[in-house]
């Protein structure tokens, strides 16, 4: 612990001594907003640096730093920041329409929703837009309990599906009580209660929570390829498991799609999997860099949003006051149809981008005696993959769960989540929980600097840990 905190005081002083505007207007932000910002993740030790714009896989802050962006949008932004088929329909956009919110239907959403649901290809598929992956999945959750009458639900330890209340369990990894714990104050304990985890990959496991609770679960949400827990894509035999075991206990499969979806493919990872879930929802890059997420599902399903009826029977599925923005959908749109019209260039691009930042972060700490391991690869099913996050093993671990990944007695975790985070800033490249998703933009000559900051990171830990 000595050695990792004499590390951090050494980066954090080279990171001051880069990012000294950054720290002035950080200063201002904490006069105002609690802890400087809106969102924590964003927020990292020492503080966070402050951009003046972003331009494919760049972000720049004021003191004219230059970063290489793995993060890019919370991994919307699949074609880089700012991708010159999306800024060029920003300005027609504003120049012929108006880009204001109006409040009123119109056709963009439905032109969205059309491109969406053919990229499905799911037969009695119908879609509801709203503004957040948070909103989305709590949506989807109601809409369960409301078509099965029941309360419970069963999610993935370590699945994330923002902050709904349905959802704030079994996040984190906490040593003593794994991921059995609530997330967030404020959460009711009646619905805590009702919030069951199953373990990621593991068939058994399933079984046995179904064969328990599986009478009172309205809904099984799940990551086919689990995102902040560990970028691990899912088996084929255990998602056909979990298939079989809903049918068969009338549970609401949910394909939790906000990262995965249009990642691997045009469409969901799903569509790869040869699966059709009951319900599933999207986010992210489905905006083109705007707020957009969406519930898809069953007929059936969704009309439980119907006004028709009594409040008992309906679920208030009003998507918020900037749902279906007509900007936001338009933006969605041009996306969708780059990333069909363009499949076959950019999703083997960025998974070769992907497959040589795992192979390479791992050769350059094994080159200085320092295992790591990085998961985001794909499967037999999922070919090629653009994610990245790197782990340092403890023990020998195979990747498999989210417990591999977050158990601190197997993994290392504050060295990938603190120290290589800064390492990394100071050689000029962002990324999150140690790496990230490469975008379209990436090229090789970016791939290089990322490298060599990684080589450099590799040195510091050698010199200071090892």
């Amino acid at each position: 612990m000595i050695k990792i905190d004499k590390l951090l005081e050494f980066l954090e002083a080279q990171y001051r001594k880069k990012t000294k505007k950054s720290l002035q207007i950080y200063r201002r932000a904490q006069r105002v907003m609690v802890q400087g910002g809106s969102h924590s993740l964003r927020l990292f030790s020492p503080y966070p640096f402050i951009i003046t714009r972003a331009k494919g896989p760049m972000v720049y802050d004021f003191d004219r730093n230059a970063y290489i962006d793995y993060w890019q949008g919370h991994y919307a932004n699949i074609l880089g920041h700012n991708p010159k088929v999306l800024t060029d329909e920003f300005k027609r956009f504003s120049l012929e329409d108006g880009s204001l919110h109006t409040g009123f239907e119109g056709e963009s959403q439905i032109k969205l929703a059309e491109l969406l649901l053919k990229q499905l290809g799911h037969k009695d598929y119908r879609i509801r837009f709203t503004t957040s992956g948070t909103l989305a999945t709590m949506y989807a959750v109601m809409l369960s309990q409301a078509y099965t009458g029941r309360d419970g639900v069963l999610k993935i330890g370590g699945g994330w599906h923002g902050a709904s209340p349905y959802l704030l369990k079994g996040v984190k990894y906490y040593p003593q009580a794994g991921f059995e714990q609530a997330e967030s104050a404020g959460v009711p304990k009646e619905i805590l209660r009702k919030i069951f985890t199953t373990r990621f990959n593991d068939g058994d496991d399933l079984e046995k929570v179904l064969w328990r609770k599986g009478s009172e679960i309205a809904c099984l949400i799940v990551e086919p390829f689990l995102g902040v827990g560990g970028f691990l894509a899912a088996s084929q035999e255990y998602l056909d498991l979990a298939r079989a075991l809903t049918e068969k206990y009338g549970i609401v499969l949910i394909f939790d799609e906000i990262i995965s979806g249009f990642r691997f493919c045009p469409s969901g990872v799903q569509k790869l999997y040869g699966i059709e879930p009951d319900l599933s929802t999207f986010g992210k890059l489905i905006g083109g860099g705007h707020a957009v997420s969406a519930v898809a599902g069953k007929s059936e399903i969704l009309e439980k949003c119907l006004p028709q009826g009594s409040a008992k029977l309906r679920v208030l599925f009003e998507g918020g006051t900037f749902s279906s923005h007509t900007q936001y959908m338009r933006a969605g749109y041009v996306m969708l149809k780059s990333l069909a019209d363009q499949a076959s260039r950019i999703y083997p691009k960025i998974a070769a981008t992907g497959e040589n930042l795992r192979r390479r972060v791992e050769e350059v700490f094994g080159d200085r005696g320092i295992e790591v391991k990085c998961t985001g690869d794909g499967n037999d099913v999922v070919k090629g993959s653009s994610l990245f996050m790197v782990n340092f093993p403890l023990k020998r671990v195979r990747y498999t769960s989210a417990e591999d990944v977050w158990n601190p007695a197997l993994s290392h975790v504050r060295l990938k989540e603190e120290v290589l985070k800064l390492a990394l800033l100071t050689e000029g490249v962002h990324v999150v929980h140690g790496g990230g998703a490469a975008s379209a933009a990436h090229e090789e000559k970016h791939v290089e600097q990322t490298i060599a900051a990684y080589s450099e990171a590799a040195r510091l830990f050698k010199k200071y840990l090892y």
